[in-house]
């Protein structure tokens, strides 16, 4: 609409400049050049103010056409907008879904973690506590254990306590195949291990316990390491003491049954470890001097198999009763064949008696007894036919 107005302003405008040049050309140019020119420039000006006016209507029609399109097209492309974003948040939300309901479990999650963190933390603490009441306690009775073990008569039974335990955790119960505390009368006095494990055969092993702890504790007791280890080195002179009064002692040629070797017991293998880092050579001594030294461990390798030798020959004695058995039961057997024997025959004897009996009274008497009945004396019954037994009894194979 504005390029209409503008070309009309533009015709006009040339056919009156025409206009005004062909009466200027016709009434004579020299004479009305200057009037020519009053009248250009006020049709300029007129020109100029209706083109100003024409353009200013029609900018603001176009500004007010614009406007409208615009508002008109703003409002399309809101609604069409706000149908894509209705549409793009419902798609977003579909796709945000998931991962919210996600996050809504992890949370939940972290809550009854957190929950039971705190309810372990807090059994853990409890336990913590009733763990450092149970150590204290044990120090206690630890303490307690190491003062009644510094009396030697309190550690002695207590090796003899554990050397039974052993005994019995072995399989060699005490009433049959070990005696404890068994007294021998020699010219050195009166001699008593602490047990005598019997063998097989009338064979005995001496076992004699001895808790030497005294340097031991004194050891552990102490956090100076150069005093550690010099009670150590005498823990392990105690130990080679106890060792050389066993041997002294002799028990083998006390006992006549008994090996040439005794055994020394000690109550914990830590014992003897710790004598062996001092004196390596304690036992290869022991067994120089007939001395065997032993703890539970050995000591219970030791008893099962003795305790197999006693199995070994309880098997033995079971078996010789089975073969006297044998042989029992083979003579009675033996005794009763020939009782059977003597009835087979009886019964032979017997048949032929019956079948001879049979014989003669068919032959003699049934025959004159039929009579009677063609006689009519007989009454209705008739005499049966006596048969011979067939059978006789079964004859023993010869040798049996």
């Amino acid at each position: 609409m504005a390029d209409m107005t503008t070309f009309s302003v533009g015709l006009v405008a040339g056919l009156l400049f025409g206009a005004l040049l062909a009466g200027l050309w016709t009434a004579g140019r020299l004479k009305s050049l200057q009037e020519q020119k009053t009248l250009l420039t006020q049709a300029r000006q007129e020109l100029a103010e209706s083109f100003k006016a024409l353009s200013g209507e029609a900018l603001k029609t176009n500004n007010q056409a614009f406007l409208e399109l615009a508002k008109t097209s703003f409002e399309v492309l809101h609604a069409e907008a706000k149908g894509d974003l209705a549409q793009r948040q419902q798609a977003i939300d579909e796709l945000v879904k998931p991962l919210h309901d996600s996050l809504t479990r992890y949370e939940e999650q972290i809550h009854f973690l957190e929950q039971s963190r705190q309810s372990a933390y807090g059994g853990l603490d409890m336990h913590l506590k009733l763990l450092a009441e149970s150590h204290q306690r044990l120090q206690q009775e630890t303490g307690n254990l190491v003062k009644a073990l510094s009396a030697p008569s309190v550690r002695g039974r207590w090796g003899e306590i554990t050397l039974k335990r052993v005994a019995e955790l072995s399989g060699m119960v005490a009433h049959c195949d070990f005696v404890e505390q068994d007294v021998v009368e020699s010219d050195e006095g009166r001699l008593r291990p602490d047990m005598v494990v019997q063998l097989p055969g009338g064979r005995q092993i001496v076992v004699d316990a001895k808790a030497v702890l005294a340097a031991y504790l004194e050891a552990h007791e102490t956090h100076d390491e150069a005093q550690r280890q010099e009670r150590l080195r005498r823990h392990a002179a105690q130990i080679r003491s106890q060792m050389d009064q066993l041997s002294a002692k002799s028990y083998w040629s006390q006992f006549p049954q008994a090996p040439e070797f005794v055994v020394l017991f000690l109550p914990g293998e830590h014992f003897l470890g710790a004598a062996l880092e001092q004196d390596p050579t304690l036992i290869e001594d022991g067994f120089s001097r007939r001395v065997v030294i032993g703890t539970p461990a050995t000591l219970i390798a030791l008893l099962r198999a003795v305790a197999y030798g006693w199995r070994q020959e309880q098997l033995s004695e079971h078996a010789q009763q089975a073969g006297k058995l044998g042989k029992d039961l083979y003579d009675r057997m033996a005794v009763l064949a020939e009782h059977l024997n003597d009835v087979g025959q009886a019964l032979n004897k017997s048949v032929l008696a019956y079948n001879k009996a049979v014989g003669s009274i068919e032959a003699r008497i049934l025959p004159a007894a039929r009579k009677f009945k063609e006689l009519g004396i007989a009454s209705d019954k008739d005499l049966p036919q006596l048969e011979p037994v067939e059978s006789v009894p079964r004859p023993t194979p010869a040798g049996e």
